[in-house]
């Protein structure tokens, strides 16, 4: 079985919650921080993992 667990990736501009993507929490054990495009606020900004 798979260790990958679903994660939420939320703008950190607003907040709100854009993507989701998968991490296996036994191999990477820090928050993922990535580079992705915001339709609310319309550009290119860091997405922070968020508790579900």
């Amino acid at each position: 079985m798979s260790q990958d667990k679903l994660i939420k990736l939320a703008c950190g501009t607003c907040k709100r919650i854009n993507y989701w993507s998968r991490k296996n929490k036994k191999l990477v054990t820090r928050k993922i921080e990535l580079k992705k495009y915001c339709k609310w606020c319309k550009a290119q900004k860091k997405h922070k993992e968020v508790k579900k």
